[in-house]
Order: structure tokens, then C-alpha cells, then sequence
């Protein structure tokens, strides 16, 4: 006679969006949590019908531009009944054995965090080098005891309303499990360059604010000699004063960090993080040109056409002679 599993006293936190090809492995894997809420950004498919079929509470969440994000909102908002709770994105899997390490690991008072370690695959292929592995995030954790960092992103257009590479800021000591979650993402390729395109803007944004000084309250703040994570943010200023960084990128991953042992894959994904590193380059080069808003062009125009004729708009923004103006150019 099987007896069915103990239920881990642990609250699952899932952002969703049209997330319908991914939701079903990564609910199935989620089957010894305690509770499962699924945090849909209205989704246009059937992530809301998947999601209830595997028992899980959906809520809906609507953002209006402003803080908290979905994961900061769910956590100050939900009605956890578990003092722990494990951020588990869609194209993620927790394996059975990772579960065990959970089980012990929330019985451990002297931690009120842990890390946990992703496998990453791309086009099938764990890319088990270039960086990519160990790749450590910190997703579990007392949700009392502990936030996302705000970055001061907020006005950004187009990069959706979900915490993606911002920081955990945790009270207390943090702990790292054995076992490695799984990131397989279900989706094409469209999709992934479409999400690295809205990330791309959000990190031209941060570095935006490391190049002009940003206060660095509400951030876990830079130290070369703190967490892994604070050194990864002093890096990052570094980083950013530097030149030719697209192609910095893909010789570090592909190169230094032995990327192209993992083949053609490898390559196909250094160089793809290149582009993306020069997606970030460009729409630095824009917030720069414009001091910082987005939308500077498009209001200036607005204002100009409200004081012109409508006879000397069009001379105003047509080309002069000897072709564009010199603003921002690439080449």
C-alpha cells in the first residue's frame, strides 16, 4: 500500500504571464509544497485554467507603473499560512531531491535563507560552463525577514512588472542547498530575445543609475568584500565604465569562462548575450542623450507642435540638405 507523501510546510510564489507551455512541468514538480499561489499578470492563454487544475490559488495582479512589483506585492500581500516561501519562476523545476534538502533546511533555525543552484538549459543542452553554472539565487526564505531591492526603475517603459534580476535583501544569515533546481524553458527562441529585449531596457536603466550616482539605499549596495551578490553589484560599476563591453561579454563567456566547451550551443549563446549586451549599450547611449527619460524626444515634439503652425511643422522636422542632424550615431 503507497502512502501519499507528507506535504512540505512551504508557500510556493510563481509570477506568471502567458506562461502556458511552462506551467504544467513546473506545477508537477511543485506537488510536496504545502500551498501554491500563481501570480497571473492577466494572461491571455490558459496559464489561469492550468494553474487551477493543479490546484494551485491564482491572483491576479495589476500593476499601475509604480512600486511594489509582482513578487514585493505578492510578498507584502498574500495570505501565506507557511512561514516559508520559495519563489519559483515558470520555466523552473524543483526535483524530489531538492525538496528533501528543503524539508531539512526549514527546521534549521539558525538560517532565514537559502540558496539555491540552477541548472540552465538552452536549446536543449545544460550549459554547464560560460558562467552559467553555479548559478546561486536566493529563493527561499522566512518572507518576514526579507525583500527584492528597489533600483529606482520604475519609470522604464517596456520591461514588464516583475522583479527579474533584482536582489533579495535577507535579515539574518543565508544558508546554500545541495541539490540544483532546473531552469527549461518550453518556449522558442522568439520568445526568449523578445524577454531579453524588455530586460535589455531595464538594465540600460541600472546602469544608467550606477554611471550617475544613484543612492544606493534600498539596494543591497556594492562591496567588493561583502555577499557574492554586493560584489557582483561592485563589479557591475566597473563593468560599466568599460568600452567595447558587447564584445567583452562574449569573450569572457565564450572564452574565459570556457563557454565553448559546451559546444555549438555555447556558441550560439555567447553570442547572443553579445547582442544583448549591445541591446544595453544602445539604450544606455539613449538615456544619456536624453538625461535620463525615455520619453524626452516624444514630449519635446508634442510641445513644439503645440507652439507651431501647422505650415512650419513640417518644416521643422524635415531633413535639412546635407541630410539628419548629428545626434546619437552607432557607425
Amino acid at each position: 500500500m503507497n502512502s501519499t507523501p507528507a506535504k512540505i510546510p512551504v508557500s510556493v510564489l510563481i509570477p506568471a504571464k502567458d506562461e502556458e507551455l511552462n506551467l504544467p512541468d513546473c506545477l508537477a514538480s511543485l506537488a510536496l509544497a504545502d500551498e501554491v499561489f500563481v501570480v497571473d499578470s492577466q494572461s491571455g492563454d490558459r496559464t489561469s485554467q492550468i494553474a487551477q487544475a493543479f490546484g494551485a490559488t491564482v491572483v491576479q495582479f495589476h500593476f499601475d507603473g509604480h512600486y511594489p512589483k509582482k513578487k514585493n506585492w505578492a510578498l507584502d500581500t498574500l495570505p501565506f499560512r507557511n512561514e516559508w516561501v520559495l519563489i519559483v519562476d515558470c520555466d523552473e523545476r524543483i526535483p524530489p531531491e531538492l525538496w528533501e534538502d528543503i524539508a531539512i533546511a526549514i527546521q534549521n533555525p539558525r538560517y532565514t535563507g537559502y540558496y539555491l543552484n540552477r541548472r540552465v538549459y538552452f536549446l536543449g543542452r545544460w550549459l554547464r560552463h560560460g558562467g552559467k553554472y553555479p548559478d546561486w539565487n536566493l529563493r527561499l526564505f522566512r518572507h518576514a525577514e526579507a525583500r527584492y531591492e528597489h533600483l529606482g526603475t520604475q519609470g522604464v517603459a517596456n520591461t514588464g512588472d516583475n522583479e527579474v534580476h533584482e536582489h533579495v535583501m535577507l535579515r539574518g544569515v543565508a544558508g546554500y542547498l545541495r541539490h540544483d533546481m532546473l531552469h527549461i524553458d518550453e518556449r522558442d527562441l522568439f520568445h526568449w530575445i523578445e524577454r531579453h529585449n524588455r530586460y535589455s531596457n531595464w538594465e540600460a536603466r541600472v546602469y544608467y543609475n550606477l554611471l550617475t550616482g544613484m543612492d544606493e539605499r534600498g539596494t543591497i549596495g556594492a562591496n567588493l568584500f561583502g555577499s557574492m551578490a554586493q560584489r557582483k553589484r561592485f563589479l557591475k560599476k566597473i563593468w560599466v565604465q568599460l568600452p567595447f563591453r558587447p564584445l567583452l561579454r562574449f569573450l569572457i563567456f565564450y572564452v574565459g569562462r570556457l563557454g565553448f566547451l559546451d559546444g555549438k550551443v555555447g556558441f550560439l549563446y555567447a553570442r547572443l548575450m553579445s547582442q544583448y549586451e549591445f541591446q544595453i549599450e544602445v539604450k544606455l547611449q539613449e538615456l544619456l542623450q536624453r538625461h535620463g527619460s525615455n520619453a524626452m524626444a516624444l514630449e519635446t515634439k508634442a510641445t513644439d507642435a503645440a507652439s507651431y503652425p501647422p505650415s512650419r511643422i513640417n518644416d521643422k522636422y524635415a531633413p535639412s540638405p546635407s541630410g539628419p542632424s548629428r545626434g546619437f550615431s552607432l557607425w
